[in-house]
């Protein structure tokens, strides 16, 4: 124990002189915590995590991620494997999983990102569900764009939200849609293509074995 906080397997850590750490903190093996990061009270830091510059609220879990210059809220869960880039603020109670990034952005209160998506230079507000795979599609290939989501709505899975645009409070965006255009309060947004399929033709196109 060092100023109340537990390092275990501390030949594999590099803390820098200039972190703050707060009372009943854990972090585990073959982690590095830089620059001027502060680390509150009852955070677990697990393997493989990267730290620079950034805070880390009470009462969060850290799992194998890579965090640079960002503000993170209490009773968060990060990761596994999540990279938050530079300009990422989360409030309290917000879930990031595993193979999310993100970057230039605000996650409001009780939001969940739990897998595999990537949000870029948005606002989203508090009670959010963002599904597998969605892709907040920021660049055009000139500029950067802002999306603007509102609360309690749901991003349905494999969604592309295309910059610049505002999702409403409480729009509801089905799986598989590509969205554009901005909706209003209660939305419900669909905006898939209906397959097409032709029987017994398989064949012509899959391999068979010799």
């Amino acid at each position: 124990m060092l100023n109340d906080y537990k390092i275990i397997n501390p030949d594999s850590i590099v803390i820098e002189e200039s972190v703050k750490i707060g009372k009943n903190v854990t972090i585990l093996g073959n982690c590095y915590i830089l620059g001027n990061s502060i680390i509150e009270d009852n955070v677990t830091i697990y393997p493989f995590t990267y730290i620079d510059n950034s805070y880390i609220g009470e009462n969060t879990k850290v799992m194998s991620s890579f965090l640079e210059e960002c503000k993170i809220g209490k009773n968060n869960n990060i990761g596994p494997y999540a990279r938050l880039r530079p300009n990422t603020t989360t409030c309290d109670n917000v879930k990031i999983g595993n193979f999310v990034e993100i970057k230039n952005s605000f996650i409001g209160s009780n939001t969940k990102a739990s897998h595999l998506a990537y949000i870029g230079d948005a606002e989203i507000q508090e009670n959010v569900n963002i599904g597998c795979g969605v892709i907040f599609a920021n660049y055009n290939g000139k500029v950067k764009n802002k999306t603007f989501v509102g609360r309690n709505s749901f991003i349905g899975s494999n969604s592309n939200l295309i910059a610049p645009l505002s999702i409403s409070e409480d729009t509801y965006i089905c799986a598989g849609t590509t969205l554009t255009t901005n909706t209003d309060k209660d939305d419900f947004v669909i905006g898939r293509v209906r397959p097409t399929i032709k029987k017994e033709k398989a064949n012509k196109y899959l391999k068979k074995d010799n």
